[in-house]
């Protein structure tokens, strides 16, 4: 029979459950990573599309020719939302980059300890909670623009109220 002291966590006479963990432990780390990829794809699209209206708002500014009228004062609050917009999608684009980092820090740390036989514990508390913190953090600056998005909507968008929307919909005699 081969000597397997040198692959700790591989003997064969372990629990099926154990094995288990082992799996469920190395391989959340990839589920977070993959996961928070789809947010950094989904956030720099939205960047992107910020970026275009800001192009769209300040080419309008230029063509107008009186720009101390209603018109370019509405324009300029939408150049404010959408500046605000790009802070935050750029914070959450920074805070998910870092969370994915750690979830490939705390991966890594699962390969070395399985490599090494050392204790990892707190390695991998601090990597994998900081991807979580991050990856919190993240959505809350995606909700964040996206509040904003609305909110300028209402404001430098001439949206319907209520009561127009009930009329139009409401049978005239």
């Amino acid at each position: 029979m081969p000597d397997v002291s040198a692959f700790p966590g591989l003997i064969p006479d372990e629990s099926v459950d154990g094995v288990a963990h082992l799996i469920q432990t190395a391989l959340t780390p990839v589920f977070m990573l993959s996961g928070i990829g789809t947010l950094l794809n989904m956030f720099n699209t939205r960047l992107a599309r910020v970026s275009d209206r800001i192009e769209t708002v300040r080419d309008k500014l230029d063509a107008m020719d009186d720009k101390s009228g209603k018109d370019a004062n509405m324009l300029m609050k939408r150049l404010g939302l959408l500046h605000y917009r790009t802070l935050l999608l750029d914070a959450a684009i920074l805070f998910g980059g870092v969370g994915g980092a750690s979830a490939c820090g705390s991966a890594f740390a699962l390969f070395l300890g399985s490599v090494r036989d050392s204790s990892i514990a707190w390695w991998l508390v601090l990597m994998f909670g900081n991807a979580l913190v991050c990856t919190v953090i993240a959505l809350g600056m995606f909700l964040g623009d996206s509040i904003v998005a609305w909110h300028g909507l209402r404001i430098t968008t001439f949206l319907p109220h209520k009561r127009d929307l009930l009329a139009s919909i409401t049978p005239q005699d």
